[in-house]
């Protein structure tokens, strides 16, 4: 992650992915804590901008 391209992408996410991998360790080596924080972010634009969402239902 400290090469050019790389560190495009993990400089802004790893604040976020650390304390997730601290509880959710990688499973079978395989690191979830992304799948897990864009399930989290699709939750709350659901939760938000869906059909039913909160700003939605407020125009």
């Amino acid at each position: 992650l400290n090469k050019f391209p790389f560190n495009l992408i993990g400089v802004p996410t790893e604040p976020f992915l650390i304390p997730t991998r601290k509880l959710i360790p990688p499973l079978g080596g395989v690191d979830i804590s992304p799948i897990i924080w864009v399930g989290i972010f699709s939750l709350i634009r659901e939760l938000l901008l869906g059909q039913q969402g909160l700003i939605t239902m407020m125009r």
